[in-house]
């Protein structure tokens, strides 16, 4: 495996990279076809957060932001230990294949080896066999014994209604 590309630099993202991220975060959605609400002072008020749930790194090729991920904690039971979550990770088209995923990769896992996690999963879309093939060739296997589920929407609102006598503090 290659080493970390001169010109490429990752670091975790800050509230002072919301803008560069948001327009990157916009272009990823139409490429996933997926609707898209991230706003700047979105992205700056849960990156300012000193409670955010939310990580971020972003990638700069020669000083010019090119790529982000997004990611959070997890807790496997079985493993008794914490992992990270790829949320999303981008990188612009004009700039792929420099190896800047990989290097947000090797960051990410550097970080989760850093905080003694175990694991760091993902979920990839069934018809992008680019992103299939490059994580498989980074040693990631797909876990096919489980399915994601999902409750959004009415089915979210309605199963949260139904335990409404339910005490819940914030």
């Amino acid at each position: 495996m290659k080493k970390d590309i001169p010109g490429i630099d990752v670091r975790l993202a800050t509230s002072d990279d919301a803008e560069a991220m948001n327009g990157m975060i916009a272009d990823f959605a139409a490429f996933e076809r997926l609707p898209n609400s991230s706003t700047v002072a979105s992205l700056r008020h849960e990156l300012g957060r000193s409670d955010r749930v939310i990580e971020a790194v972003i990638a700069f090729l020669d000083g010019k932001p090119v790529g982000f991920a997004t990611f959070f904690q997890t807790y496997s039971t079985f493993a008794a230990r914490r992992g990270l979550y790829l949320e999303d990770i981008y990188v612009r088209e004009e700039d792929r294949n420099r190896g800047i995923a990989t290097n947000i990769l090797r960051f990410i896992a550097k970080l989760a080896i850093t905080r003694n996690f175990a694991r760091v999963e993902f979920t990839v879309l069934l018809w992008n066999n680019i992103a299939i093939e490059f994580f498989e060739t980074l040693g990631a296997t797909p876990n096919s014994a489980w399915t994601t589920y999902r409750l959004t929407g009415e089915w979210l609102q309605r199963l949260a209604k139904e335990s409404a006598e339910l005490p819940i503090t914030k």
